[in-house]
């Protein structure tokens, strides 16, 4: 289902202080990333890979990649050896983890190319039967233990997670709406507190220094024609104290329930509404105090800047309005500026198979999270 239209940056020019380009829904495109990668601080030992051309993610200390069928089949035998050993030991713990399949037998191919061939079953059945799965690596460590490395991502199409704050004030004002803009209230009250979504009035949110730039240009100006886009930047500001001195009291999380028992859609807009917060409710219920963050990491290991990684804090955010001049100006700004990284920080899990317990965790909470962000965001920006 598509939330909304598509924006690609990088094709337009620089935000300007006056005029800005068409605007773009809250959840948007917002970086192709390509296949050169800046990234962000982690371990400066570079790995040598077996087949993937992505980098692992960090906790690998020591670690480097087997050229892909450049193990010299002249090395010691007794080297060989081994190799083989630690290399099936973690292939059977690679297919007990993931859904218990049966990898084929292929020590008759002779090394390394039964090595390669084992390698190549496990990616292609991993990449369609598991769910998030992103990489899998054959890494050696200092010791020479040779085992995998598996990697969980979700996706999140480099796509704009901005949730609208003015909509739910003004079904807050309007009588005929103010029973679902309540329920809404405690969704808002979750992604708050729980998720915790970053809201663009504090100043540690990123989108709140957006803001405060988009005024400095403005106040910078003395174009009379500016009068309404300071206006909108008040709204903006009023409407979000406004909507936060609400959520903040936790109050509306703790009512939650009992705002869902009790509500009865007159609408489709307030039945899909409804839905919604019931997906919310059912994600607090079974995750009472997970966060977005919990499992963010940088998809790329050669990182040596972090400010040159787009963080989900970035692109994951309450802001004031996803329509008029203020959000066209703040969406082109924030594009122009991801259009100078290489690298995004998604919600990332690396399971390591080298005899020790495997984690169990998984990426359950994002596959449900992030679909309803985005539900969310379209029934605010269309009602």
């Amino acid at each position: 289902m598509e939330y909304a239209a598509q924006y690609y940056i990088g094709h337009h020019s620089n935000a300007t202080k006056a005029k800005t380009k068409k605007a773009v829904q809250t959840v948007e495109r917002v970086h192709s990333i390509g296949t050169t990668h800046k990234g962000c601080t982690r371990n400066r030992q570079r790995q040598t890979e077996v087949r993937s051309g992505a980098n692992v993610a960090n906790a690998f200390l020591k670690t480097t990649f087997l050229p892909k069928l450049e193990i010299k089949s002249v090395q010691p035998r007794m080297e060989a050896e081994k190799i083989e050993t630690d290399f099936y030991k973690s292939l059977c713990a690679v297919a007990r983890h993931y859904n218990g399949f049966e990898p084929m037998d292929t020590r008759a191919f002779g090394f390394p190319y039964n090595l390669a061939l084992s390698v190549w079953e496990v990616e292609n059945h991993l990449k369609r039967y598991v769910r998030n799965w992103n990489s899998l690596r054959l890494v050696q460590d200092d010791k020479g233990k040779t085992f995998f490395i598996s990697e969980e991502q979700y996706n999140t199409g480099a796509t704009l997670y901005y949730i609208p704050v003015v909509p739910l004030y003004k079904m807050l004002r309007n009588r005929e709406t103010k029973n679902i803009a309540l329920l809404l209230f405690s969704v808002f009250a979750y992604l708050y507190h729980i998720a915790d979504i970053p809201y663009y009035r504090q100043e540690d949110a990123y989108i709140y220094w957006q803001y405060e730039m988009i005024t400095d240009w403005i106040e910078q100006d003395d174009e009379a024609e500016l009068d309404s886009r300071k206006e909108e930047l008040k709204v903006a500001k009023w409407c979000g104290d406004k909507v936060e001195q609400k959520i903040f009291n936790r109050k509306s999380l703790d009512v939650f329930a009992l705002r869902l028992e009790s509500f009865r859609p007159k609408n489709d807009f307030e039945q899909e509404c409804l839905n919604i917060a019931k997906g919310f409710f059912t994600l607090y219920t079974d995750y009472p105090a997970t966060t977005v963050f919990q499992h963010a990491m940088c998809a790329n290991d050669d990182a040596e800047q972090e400010d040159e990684v787009i963080g989900m804090n970035k692109y994951i955010s309450f802001i004031a309005n996803a329509n008029g001049w203020l959000y066209e100006t703040l969406a082109e700004s924030v594009n122009n500026e991801f259009n100078e990284y290489g690298t995004i920080e998604e919600p990332t899990i690396v399971k390591i198979f080298s005899g020790a317990n495997i984690t169990d965790c998984n990426l359950d909470f994002e596959n449900r999270l992030f679909p309803l962000i985005g539900e969310l965001c379209y029934l605010l920006n269309n009602h």
